[in-house]
């Protein structure tokens, strides 16, 4: 990738309707809207990145790795993933950052590209806001009571409990559930369908009962 097309992705120049520039950093975990993630980046490709990102204020995609590893040769990531933006950032020593992140927006890969360094840009298109959906009371009490006992600290603020976008990523994070289950959870497009779903899981794991 030449250094211009480098410059784009950090600057999340727009290619269109719903569409822009992104670096992508793929992980062996899903990032959900509204979500918290602590990363600690040592490898140069990744530190261009963070870089890059402080400079121009701009977010960067995770991804699940769908084949390879974090580390190494660049992996394939699932084609939809979450925006992350910097909300905190420090340098303990040279060559490693210390960064919190919180999800914001879904996207899908259009297209990829992967410069000398590993470092992996897309053009990738904006999910647009979910339609207004109604509160699953399960889902919602599930959630109330995992709040009371694990402590509000450990979830992002501000709590919304009568929002049921927001009930349905932080049960989709606190949940036990294997990562193609997190994935399938990010990719479901509306709030209604995704809580529905979530039901259908606190019913197989007996969390809840069947009515």
């Amino acid at each position: 990738m030449s250094d211009g097309a480098d410059r784009s992705a950090g600057s999340n120049a727009a290619t269109g309707a719903g569409r822009r520039e992104i670096f992508l950093f793929p992980l062996a975990t899903v990032l959900f809207p509204g979500g918290v993630l602590p990363l600690k980046i040592f490898e140069q490709r990744y530190l261009e990145m963070t870089k890059a990102c402080l400079r121009d204020n701009a977010p960067f995609g995770v991804c699940l790795i769908r084949e390879g590893s974090e580390v190494g040769a660049p992996a394939v990531p699932e084609n939809i993933g979450c925006l992350a933006t910097i909300t905190q950032w420090d340098m303990p020593q040279l060559g490693v950052f210390h960064l919190v992140t919180r999800g914001s927006d879904r996207f899908r890969i259009i297209e990829t590209r992967v410069a000398a360094s590993g470092l992996v840009s897309a053009t990738v298109a904006v999910f647009p806001p979910e339609s207004p959906a109604a509160m699953d009371p399960a889902c919602q009490q599930v959630l109330k009571v995992i709040i009371e006992k694990a402590g509000a600290g450990l979830f992002p603020a501000p709590l919304d409990l009568d929002d049921p976008a927001w009930v349905s990523w932080r049960l989709a994070e606190v949940l036990p559930l294997e990562l193609p289950v997190r994935q399938q959870l990010l990719e479901i497009e509306d709030t209604a369908a995704r809580l529905a779903r979530l039901r259908q899981i606190l019913i197989q794991q007996a969390i809840v009962s069947e009515e």
